[in-house]
């Protein structure tokens, strides 16, 4: 019996404009367009794991960081300069949440659908 091929093929993330979505991170990661439709968009390139967007009615985003809601699921990327990555995220539309839990080591950003994500240095 053969073992069927299973890979990741992407990670999706429920929002109400998948486009506006792909495009802040497509400018934040480099990562172009592999499939657009109007419900779904998929970024990433040809052999890896991509980012997928899809069109949700009624998405509510996480509230983080408040204890009763999970944040769902959130992006860890890679910086080696903290300052100058959230520089770059909030001119390409990202949020600021006040709390910080260790902002010397990591910095909780929200993207333009409310989900966070972490600008990280470890593991750089």
């Amino acid at each position: 019996m053969n073992t069927p091929e299973i890979r990741l093929l992407s990670v999706d993330f429920d929002c109400l404009d998948p486009a506006e979505l792909a495009l802040f991170y497509g400018e934040a990661l480099g990562l172009p367009v592999l499939y657009r439709s109007d419900d779904y968009v998929l970024l990433g390139r040809a052999g890896a794991p991509g980012l997928g967007f899809i069109r949700q009615e009624g998405f509510q985003p996480p509230a983080w960081p408040d204890p009763t809601h999970s944040k769902q699921a959130h992006l860890e990327l890679g910086v080696e300069d903290l300052d100058a990555a959230q520089e770059r995220m909030l001119a390409l539309g990202a949020v600021l949440p006040s709390f910080q839990p260790q902002p010397d080591a990591w910095r909780v950003l929200l993207d333009p659908a409310g989900h966070p994500f972490c600008l990280a240095t470890h593991g750089i």
